[in-house]
């Protein structure tokens, strides 16, 4: 919460594009996004502890994976339901159901470990971490949704960044909380399911009673928003339609891909570091010791760093930081190879998490909003996101099976697999970055 405090008051500082808004709209958008962006960061918290509770209960690599791996699918897949219902039912009501659903399934993990872990479990536990992902899919189509009615496109640059700060935050609360309740805790793990929930009954009733879909619910005249969206006052297409739309827009399935890219390579990092310094004897580190404040901290500089240059250097543009971004995740996986069996292989990772993190704001958290249109950007999302754990879920099966696991993992040099499987990720995810270099939202009435 103080990270965040500082982020909104060094953005605060930055130089504002003037659309109109009035000092009381502003403040009551912030008191909205923060509702919003809260809950979305504690969903994080009920996403990610399941990295806690490996570590805790020395979890296989192969049954790690198989969890993640089903639960990524899912959560993919189920965006292509979900994203056309928060179309449909709204970002507010939609964020509801995301929490709710994920309360409940992170009590029944919770529950389910009581007796302690063993691997006749596995199979029951994926399927609640399953169900968990599926409602934790409507939280970023929701967000998304609400947001996209109160910024203009040429602000929403920063608002990529506040999300990327909201991602980090939530990264944080699963790292950094996730380990510190399964210390506090070392005979019971099941606490690191039972927490979180905590926190999104707390977010679900401001969300009740604060969120809304639009500024008009909250007292504020709505607005042309200038993206996807503008002129097309007519109802809203039947769902089909509207997915054959965003099938064929090629700025969207390129960003799809991108996003896909994206998947892969920040769960690659986010979720396998911390595997790697247990198997070479490196938990002692400072990197490894701080790894949920350090992930939080990059990713918070890398969506500002984002955001802001976004919006005030390349006019709005998503596609020239995404560039930047991606050729230092290229950077950063060959320098890899290089310092495998040093420390200073932490110090690599942050900085690569910082780039992802970067680009999945600017991309699943704005252009989403940009090429979708406030009217679509649900299913705008459901393509994004969903693409996004599919690549989470295609690291998750191939890591599982390349990585050194048992004694192998103690041997530093075993590790060069890893940034070999993250290299021509990066590789492709640059390419395909330049091809929405120029990339702008057109409305209906745009030629």
């Amino acid at each position: 919460l103080m990270l965040l405090v500082v982020v909104t008051l060094v953005i605060g500082r930055l130089p504002k594009i003037d659309v109109g808004h009035t000092d009381q709209y502003r403040r009551r958008r912030a008191i909205n996004w923060l509702c919003a962006g809260m809950t979305y960061a504690f969903l994080y918290f009920g996403r990610y502890n399941l990295t806690a509770f490996k570590n805790a209960v020395g979890m296989s690599h192969d049954a790690y994976g198989t969890i993640d791996m089903v639960g990524s699918i899912t959560y993919g897949v189920a965006f292509l339901i979900n994203g056309p219902l928060t179309d449909i039912w709204g970002g507010r009501r939609a964020l509801l159901i995301s929490a709710g659903g994920a309360i409940v399934m992170n009590v029944g993990l919770g529950l389910l470990v009581r007796e302690g872990w063993n691997d006749g479990l596995v199979t029951t536990f994926t399927i609640l971490y399953a169900l968990n992902m599926y409602f934790q899919s409507f939280g970023a189509a929701s967000i998304v949704k609400v947001n996209s009615s109160w910024f203009h496109v040429r602000e929403r640059g920063t608002f990529g960044g506040i999300f990327g700060t909201l991602i980090s935050l939530g990264g944080s609360f699963a790292y950094v909380c996730g380990r510190t309740i399964a210390e506090a805790f070392p005979t019971a793990p099941e606490w690191v399911f039972l927490i979180p929930p905590i926190c999104l009954a707390v977010a679900f009733v401001l969300d009740f009673f604060l969120l809304r879909d639009h500024p008009s619910e909250a007292g504020h005249p709505d607005f042309d928003t200038g993206d996807a969206s503008s002129g097309d006052d007519g109802p809203r297409l039947p769902v089909r339609q509207v997915a054959v739309k965003m099938l064929t827009n090629p700025v969207i399935l390129t960003i799809a891909f991108i996003e896909f890219c994206s998947g892969y390579l920040r769960q690659a990092i986010m979720k396998w570091y911390q595997p790697y310094a247990k198997g070479v004897g490196l938990t002692e580190g400072f990197v490894n010791q701080n790894w949920g404040m350090l992930l939080c901290i990059a990713g918070i500089l890398g969506g500002v760093f984002a955001g802001v240059i976004s919006d005030h250097l390349f006019g709005s543009r998503r596609g020239p930081v995404s560039t930047i971004l991606y050729a230092g995740m290229v950077v950063g996986s060959a320098v890899m190879f290089g310092v495998i069996a040093h420390p200073a292989l932490g110090w690599v990772v942050i900085f690569m998490s910082l780039c992802i993190i970067g680009v999945h704001g600017m991309l699943s958290g704005t252009a989403s909003m940009d090429f979708g249109g406030k009217k679509n950007v649900g299913v705008a999302v459901g393509i994004i996101d969903g693409f996004v754990y599919l690549g989470t879920a295609a690291q998750a099966g191939i890591l599982k099976n390349v990585l050194p696991d048992g004694q192998a993992a103690k041997d530093m040099h075993a590790w060069w697999v890893w940034p070999a499987a993250m290299l021509p990720v990066a590789i492709m995810g640059t390419l395909l970055a330049t091809r929405v270099w120029n990339a702008r939202p057109k409305g209906k009435g745009a030629h």
